[in-house]
């Protein structure tokens, strides 16, 4: 009689692909989710200002940056607006 244990243990093409498509499959199941807890939150969302610089580009500033800052002139003309930006009225 032919032994057929030899045969079980053969590894083929058709048995391999199955495996390998397996294993990439693996990843989107997602069993290595760990759920947020209440330390790993951030504590508040904090919030944006955009300013305009002087050579006409914007800016994003915290507010809370905004509130302790020191202000040089509260109302400022067009005129001088202008001259701050480096155009000619």
């Amino acid at each position: 009689m032919k032994d057929k244990s030899k045969n079980r243990h053969k590894i083929s093409r058709r048995r391999i692909l199955p495996l390998l498509g397996g294993t990439f499959l693996v990843p989107f199941f997602g069993f290595n989710q760990q759920k947020a807890t209440v330390a790993d939150l951030p504590e508040e969302e904090e919030e944006y200002e955009t300013l305009l610089k002087p050579d006409g580009t914007t800016v994003k500033v915290k507010i809370k940056a905004l509130k302790s800052s020191k202000i040089l002139k509260k109302n400022i003309s067009n005129s001088s607006f202008l001259n701050w930006l480096g155009k000619k009225i």
